[in-house]
């Protein structure tokens, strides 16, 4: 059944708020005082809507979206508050708010606001658990993208003149949710910038997303003999010169190895000086479940750090799974 959480601090707007949901509405309706109650209530899955109060003790409703962001909380958000500042409003839909109903709210306009973004016909996310990969296929894909890393790592060290340490790929058929996890080389409180490039080949299409950590900006910089400030602009241009090398050679050797060619889609910026749980949640509509391929780049003598993580969907593998069968029946 579709539940709604109702989070304030006030007992009368709580019972208030609740009445005004439509009456021939079935769904469960849940109660929080607080955001912290809120993200308890809504990891135990009693949220697939959360109605939000702003001005709260312990945890406000701007805390609480940021919270919702960062760990990827699925749930849709309306905004219920007597804060009726344009900033106020800006700040929520920022944060990921549908909408911003001020106080008092009136059955009408919450019904409104529920038709105008097709709540009411709404059905709960079914949580699905991901399959494990297949371990002869996770080996056939690490193989292939051990090739493809390494004519990737050569192209990088001929261009910088440093020895780059090479990772072993970490492959895994993945949620989104799960994606943070598999960045276990950043640390939680490295902020990172990171940009992301389409690419499209013969029943494969998929997404890569190169993330360089702040602090490696500066030795990058050293290596490649730059002068002068090292500004928001030109860290932007050093990451998309690193990434423009790295993805395309790695893409470049998957395909060759599966007689595929890839077009490459022109490079976005995801989010630059945030954290990496904050990227992928301000991102995680656009990738779902996904076979997702980490390599984590180092320059030996530098204090540089740089993850590519390839995201192919999951439809993908029935065409990449056909052009390695010639692997595959090795195993």
């Amino acid at each position: 059944m579709f539940s709604v959480l109702v989070c304030d601090d006030s007992l009368v707007a709580r019972k208030q708020v609740a009445k005004c949901l439509p009456q021939d509405w079935e769904v469960a309706v849940h109660f929080a005082k607080n955001g912290q109650e809120a993200l308890v209530a809504l990891k135990e899955g009693k949220g697939d809507l959360l109605l939000l109060d702003l001005n709260m003790p312990i945890l406000d409703g701007y805390g609480t979206l940021e919270a919702i962001k960062a760990e990827g909380l699925s749930t849709k958000v309306i905004v219920i508050s007597g804060d009726i500042q344009p900033e106020a409003y800006d700040r929520v839909t920022a944060l990921g708010a549908l909408d911003f109903i001020r106080k008092p709210v009136s059955p009408q306009t919450l019904a409104e606001v529920l038709d105008k973004f097709d709540i009411l016909h709404s059905e709960p996310e079914p949580i699905v658990e991901a399959a494990p990969l297949d371990p002869d296929i996770r080996d056939c894909y690490q193989e292939i993208t051990n090739i493809a890393m390494g004519q990737a790592g050569d192209h990088l060290a001929r261009i910088m003149n440093v020895f780059v340490r090479l990772p072993i790929p970490n492959v895994n058929l993945i949620e989104v949710s799960e994606l943070h996890m598999m960045l276990s080389d950043i640390e939680s409180h490295e902020q990172v910038t990171a940009v992301c490039q389409g690419f499209l080949g013969p029943g494969i299409s998929g997404e890569a997303i190169c993330i360089l950590s702040d602090s490696s900006f500066e030795d990058v910089a050293k290596i490649l003999n730059v002068e002068g400030e090292v500004d928001d602009q030109l860290q932007l241009e050093l990451l998309m010169d690193a990434a423009s090398i790295l993805i395309g050679t790695c893409l470049t050797g998957l395909a060759v190895q599966m007689d595929v060619n890839f077009s490459q889609g022109h490079p976005i910026v995801l989010g630059q000086h945030r954290a990496i749980t904050e990227i992928i949640s301000m991102n995680q509509i656009r990738w779902k479940r996904t076979l997702a391929i980490e390599l984590s780049y180092g320059l030996e003598g530098y204090n540089v750090q740089c993850d590519l993580i390839l995201l192919f969907t999951e439809e993908s593998m029935k065409m990449m799974n056909s052009k390695l069968a010639h692997l595959l029946e090795d195993f």
